[in-house]
């Protein structure tokens, strides 16, 4: 989801990183009489509803954390849950906490406590963490589009093709895949000069915004970036498309109307997980390119929001559109038990 962030960079016009008193210089600036290696983030200083928005993500965050675990708990309890469809549905749960505990926690200190100081390798560090699981939140989402197509198009050969050890190879396979995708252009970025400004206009060390603080020519690693991000958006998405194709041409074909309605109602799910994350993406889109905002901290608070509610949706959306786990869930917190007892009254 850090895309989001990055497709809304490189279609908005350059902002300025001058911010009064905090338009540093790398050679004046030092840090316990050393000369500074670090940067400085700073966003939402024009936004009045700052602590708020923090207290919001906090929600977010325990949300997330919530509704994630409960979903990997229930799965890795239930053995019946054991199988290719669920191996993915956990995958895309950890890469949800994960993205949204890389960005908010670190937050709350800069935010909070306005120590906005985040030392060079720490920097990139997030940077590169930001990335790898954003970039992993859409290849999961094609990893259950490819799960769903072989259910439905393949039935009788689902087990034999689409196996535990199979999917954990695909799982394993695209993590690695997307490890080298990001781990090119920031180690790149972390070798550029950064000489003059060292102020991040973001919420966090997010690549677009760091990057164009280097005194250096630029723009290779601009065009890399958006090369990137093309690909880690587009590739997925189009293999999503051209599977919901090729699924409902094959349940139109269904005789049976019983058996229709629950494979569409299978593909709704996951087409409300994609939409949850596509729907961000245009909104960057938008608001960059056609410059919808009202100032530049409206812009971050509007995208931060956009990338942390998916991870916090996902697990509600799937728990409550999905009968297998719900009821599951239900029964492991106990709900069940209260419904009889009030159904019975």
């Amino acid at each position: 989801m850090s895309e989001v962030l990055n497709l809304s960079f490189h279609c908005a016009l350059p902002i300025s990183t001058d911010h009064g008193l905090l338009q540093m210089n790398s050679s004046q600036v030092s840090y316990n009489g050393t000369p500074d290696n670090s940067f400085y983030i700073v966003a939402f200083q024009t936004l009045e509803s700052k602590n708020y928005l923090m207290l919001g993500l906090s929600f977010i965050y325990i949300i997330t954390l919530m509704g994630n675990f409960i979903l990997l708990t229930t799965v890795f309890m239930n053995p019946s849950l054991h199988s290719p469809k669920y191996i993915a549905v956990c995958n895309l749960a950890m890469v949800d906490i994960s993205i949204n505990s890389v960005i908010i926690p670190q937050m709350v200190p800069v935010f909070v406590f306005n120590l906005s100081r985040v030392p060079f390798e720490m920097c990139f560090s997030q940077m590169f963490f930001l990335h790898f699981f954003g970039d992993l939140e859409s290849f999961s989402l094609a990893i259950l589009a490819y799960d769903r197509l072989i259910a439905i198009c393949l039935p009788l050969r689902y087990p034999s093709i689409n196996t535990n050890q199979g999917m954990c190879f695909i799982v394993a396979a695209v993590w690695l895949l997307v490890f080298f995708l990001d781990a090119y252009p920031v180690g790149l970025a972390s070798k550029l000069p950064y000489c003059g400004s060292r102020v991040v206009r973001s919420c966090c060390c997010e690549h677009g915004p760091v990057y164009i603080l280097a005194c250096t020519d630029i723009s290779f690693n601009r065009r890399l970036a958006l090369t990137k991000t093309m690909i880690v958006l587009l590739t997925p998405l189009i293999f999503i498309i051209f599977s919901y194709i090729v699924v409902v041409a094959t349940v139109l074909k269904i005789a049976s109307a019983e058996k229709s309605r629950k494979a569409f109602h299978t593909c709704f799910t996951h087409l409300l997980l994609v939409l949850t994350y596509y729907l961000p993406v245009i909104l960057a889109y938008l608001l960059g390119s056609q410059h919808l905002a009202l100032s530049p901290d409206q812009l971050i608070a509007v995208l931060t929001v956009s990338v942390t509610m998916p991870p916090m949706l996902n697990p509600i959306i799937y728990s409550l559109k999905t009968e297998e786990v719900r009821v599951r869930i239900m029964k492991g917190l106990g709900f069940s038990v209260v419904v009889k007892m009030l159904w019975q009254f």
